[in-house]
């Protein structure tokens, strides 16, 4: 199909009559995208809630473990002065 047979046949689907909407089309799709937000909300608070979760995880162990104290020598240091 060349460039203007295949612009002749996009022309000719414009200029026809769109086909007729069913009227219950528009309360589907109401309720599908109310039920899209309200997965898209319920992820959005799971996420947050597995994030606070983390970081709440995070300080315990932090503060249990104290990874920024030095720790303890397991060899006593040299004597001197006796």
């Amino acid at each position: 199909m060349s460039r203007h047979e295949r612009e002749t046949a996009v022309r000719r689907m414009l200029e026809r009559t769109p086909p007729p909407v069913p009227p219950e089309l528009y309360g589907d799709a109401l309720r599908h995208g109310g039920r899209m937000l309200r997965r898209r909300t319920a992820a959005r608070r799971l996420m947050w809630l597995v994030l606070l979760a983390a970081v709440v995880a995070f300080l315990v162990w932090a503060s249990m473990t104290r990874p920024w104290v030095e720790p303890p020598s397991d060899t006593t240091p040299p004597v001197s002065g006796w």
